[in-house]
């Protein structure tokens, strides 16, 4: 327990800032969604005819997947807090409008017959008989959407979004619970938070209620508006997109984004920690992004400045081009077509190639006498695989296997980078798709299948900027050079067993990587030996 206390108060700062990141996250949407929301219950409630149209609407919103949703937003909204604040009030919409709708609907007729007879006119009415009575009804479908949003914002993490979920997701990037813990416990204390507090509003506003608890009511929900008020404030602040700096111009800022597996961190690492010991440009880390789209989407909308990418996945990812077996060929092909169509620049690779690898357990493959991948195909109908959702997808993935070998396994499944190589150990799937510098593949005794047809393309390691951000602070190049060629397969499988399995972080990782090779210089932040 010690430990884990020395983990937490280690984290105690960034524990605090993504607590009120995931606050934002929940209450902004949560906000919008009651202001859209309960005019529109009102409005169906009047208007029998629009009522089954915009049930199903904000009722089908629901059925999407809540990452579907978020990728889909990413080309119209970019990263960080947008795409995550329309998904979320999206998702918020139905409990609020259904519940709006229910409450006012639960009505008795005689009562509103009351008001009609008095004299009320039609806003009167509703200001001083429908409303308050179906207040309580309203109020547990803001609970309902309130919750909800504290879950899903867990996954505005995988676009850059932060909050809680960059605890959770970062945990599962590197394989360590600790960090899942850190951001899911305090998401469930602070979804419980809010569940308690709203319901104490909702049971103070039922009717029947004693008017010696009107101040309790009437405290509660200033508080509750308060806090949705301060979250408005502070994310109108800290969502505010500052704009793309133009080229030429010099903001003295570098961001740098990354993926979300192990070797992104480190990789992405070594290009900060350079270019904070050479330069005096300040650089503000976006790793964790999620996959390939993600992160050549924001830096093509000017959100990240730079990126660790590999040229196979340039290759057939993004440009859509077929396979090529030469090196070379292809880090010049992407190069020219990045510079032409993107505005981007290719720096030189760091060294080493993480190409696909099938991957299994070296007792089956002895039993089975597997070397090559052609020596799957016969027992292939019998295995389970475990791939990379990329992986399924790609040209030079899956597909691409299936019609160059003939492959074809009994049943595959979409499995994280960080588990996959777990559940191979353990017997749960049978073959994965590794990354060839992974440095699980040794520590888990697995063994990787000759590639014989030639089917992967190369993947060379290299950063890609904005030719803009590369004319405005040329010292950039001068503090990446070193970086060129450093790296080997051995020597880069090293360093991702060292934060894999030994648990260390990426930044002390690679911050002594690049003190052994007397890289850095004396004036570069403590704070990059920070913690797992």
């Amino acid at each position: 327990m010690t430990g884990w206390a020395q983990f937490v108060e280690s984290r105690g700062a960034v524990l605090e800032a993504r607590v009120m990141q995931h606050i934002i996250l929940t209450a902004i949407p949560t906000g919008i969604a009651i202001l859209v929301g309960v005019p529109l219950g009102i409005w169906i409630w009047r208007n029998p005819r629009a009522r089954s149209g915009v049930l199903s609407v904000t009722g089908v919103v629901q059925t999407i997947p809540s990452l579907a949703l978020l990728t889909f937003l990413l080309p119209f909204l970019g990263i960080g807090y947008r795409p995550a604040i329309v998904a979320l009030t999206l998702y918020a919409l139905l409990p609020i409008v259904r519940n709006t709708y229910t409450g006012l609907a639960g009505i008795h007729p005689s009562t509103l017959e009351a008001a009609d007879g008095v004299g009320f006119s039609r806003y009167q009415r509703l200001r001083i008989v429908e409303i308050p009575l179906a207040l309580p009804v309203i109020v547990a479908g803001i609970r309902t959407a309130a919750v909800i949003s504290v879950g899903i914002a867990t996954l505005a993490a995988f676009i850059g979004a932060g909050g809680l979920g960059d605890f959770i997701n970062r945990g599962l990037s590197l394989d360590n619970t600790r960090l899942v813990l850190l951001g899911a416990i305090p998401a469930a204390i602070l979804a419980l938070v809010i569940d308690a507090g709203i319901g104490i509003l909702e049971e103070a506003l039922r009717p029947g209620r004693k008017s010696s608890r009107l101040w309790v009511r009437l405290m509660t929900f200033t508080i509750v508006v308060l806090l949705l008020g301060d979250g408005l404030i502070w994310a109108a602040r800290a969502s505010r997109p500052a704009a793309p700096a133009p080229a030429g111009a010099t903001s003295g800022v570098i961001r740098i984004g990354g993926k979300n597996f192990t070797e992104q961190f480190i990789l992405g690492e070594l290009m900060a920690q350079m270019i904070e010991s050479h330069t005096h440009l300040k650089v503000v880390r976006k790793f964790d992004l999620g996959g390939t789209v993600i992160c050549q989407q924001a830096l093509l909308n000017g959100q990240i400045d730079m990126y660790p990418e590999y040229t196979g996945t340039a290759l057939t990812t993004v440009l859509k081009k077929p396979v090529i077996p030469d090196p070379d060929q292809v880090y010049k092909m992407v190069q020219k077509d990045y510079e032409q169509r993107f505005g981007l620049e290719w720096l030189p690779p760091f060294g080493f190639n993480n190409t696909y690898a099938l991957t299994v357990r070296d007792k089956s493959a002895q039993k089975y006498h597997w070397v090559t991948i052609d020596d799957l195909v016969p027992t292939a109908g019998s295995l389970k695989a475990g791939f990379t959702a990329e992986f399924l997808e790609r040209k030079d993935g899956y597909p691409g296997l299936k019609r160059v070998y003939g492959l074809k396994f009994a049943r595959t499944v979409d499995m994280d980078p960080a588990i996959m190589y777990h559940a191979l150990a353990q017997g749960d799937v049978d073959v994965i798709s590794a990354f060839s510098t992974d440095g699980r593949i040794q520590a888990y005794h697995l063994r990787v299948l000759k590639d014989d047809k030639g089917f992967f393309p190369p993947y060379q390691a290299a950063p890609v900027a904005r030719i803009s951000v590369l004319k405005a602070h040329p010292e950039l190049k001068t503090a990446l050079a070193p970086l060129s060629g450093i790296l080997t397969d051995r020597i880069m499988r090293q360093l991702n067993y060292e934060v894999d399995q030994e648990k260390r972080s990426p930044a002390a990782v690679a911050h002594d990587f690049l003190l052994k090779r007397h890289l850095l210089q004396a004036r570069v932040a403590s704070n990059l030996r920070g913690t797992d």
